[in-house]
């Protein structure tokens, strides 16, 4: 049985991390707010560029007979060649499942791509970390984003989507996808494997209500220049949204740590009392039965 020394010891590395855990929930809650301001702001216009540029497939399509090249090679579909996957991890841990769910999800689509080349683009540490250390695949890792939680900015998609868009047309890559985590509410991640290139259009026939797009100065110097700020606009709500799925992983994990801390703190601090109350009755006993013995 430890001693009271060493249950008071307990008692205050106890309370101690709850002092910690209570902290960095807090500070995760108020990181998380503002990240999920910026997810509002940053939907809306990703979205509509997404729904628009899809259109633009789809009609190109439909003009052509969906017999001729597309005008871009971003819309053209590619049979066999090497893949990309992009990993978009957090920079830290005590954050729950948040990490250990996406590295199972790059170890199964690494699976899945077994014999073939593939290519990395990672963000995050903890991201990095596993695929430096993952052996038995042909894998190259040709862009390391690290560092950026919970501070990113548009120039960190720049630099993700330009590296995934020069991998694309200088290695003939068949597709480049992407996992991550998606903020759907402050209790809730979605883990999410999204194809980014080709850009897919729409699944299935295409639909009725297509706008009829005029295009100056031409469709194709058109979709030069927009798909490339398309697909960087895309990675950067893709971040916008892990962070924030990051930041309330954080604060659910650090809201259970505290519970489980205080149930714990109480548990001890019953059974100090126990034990002080044992020892208490043991003197009692000691004394009373020493009276008795001068008495008799």
């Amino acid at each position: 049985m430890p001693s009271l020394r060493e249950i008071r010891r307990k008692i205050k590395s106890i309370k101690s991390t709850e002092q910690i855990t209570k902290a960095m929930k807090m500070v995760a809650a108020a990181r998380m707010r503002r990240s999920q301001g910026a997810i509002v702001a940053a939907r809306p216009f990703a979205m509509k560029m997404e729904q628009l540029v899809r259109e633009l497939a789809v009609i190109e399509k439909v003009e052509e007979g969906g017999q001729a090249k597309p005008l871009h090679p971003f819309l053209a579909e590619r049979a066999g060649g090497p893949a990309m996957l992009i990993l978009v991890t957090a920079d830290k841990g005590l954050c729950g499942a948040f990490n250990s769910n996406l590295i199972k999800a790059a170890l199964e689509w690494l699976r899945q791509h077994q014999g073939r080349k593939v290519y990395v683009a990672v963000v995050g540490r903890k991201g990095r970390d596993f695929l430096h250390r993952v052996r038995g695949f042909d894998m190259e890792i040709v862009h390391e984003l690290a560092g950026i939680f919970p501070k990113v900015h548009f120039s960190h998609a720049e630099l993700l989507g330009q590296a995934a868009i020069e991998a694309f047309e200088s290695k003939a890559l068949s597709s480049v996808t992407i996992i991550y985590n998606e903020f759907k509410s402050v209790a809730a991640q979605k883990l999410v494997s999204a194809q980014v290139l080709p850009i897919p259009a729409f699944d299935g026939p295409a639909p009725k209500n297509l706008t009829d797009y005029d295009f100056e100065p031409g469709r194709d110097k058109l979709l030069a220049a927009l798909l490339p700020r398309f697909i960087k606009a895309q990675l950067y709500r893709v971040l916008l949204e892990s962070q924030a799925a990051e930041l309330a992983a954080r604060m659910n994990a650090m809201d259970a740590a505290s519970k489980n801390a205080k149930e714990l703190r109480q548990s001890m601090n019953l059974s100090l009392n126990r034990q002080r109350q044992a020892i208490i009755t043991k003197e009692i006993a000691e004394l009373v039965g020493g009276a008795e013995a001068l008495a008799a």
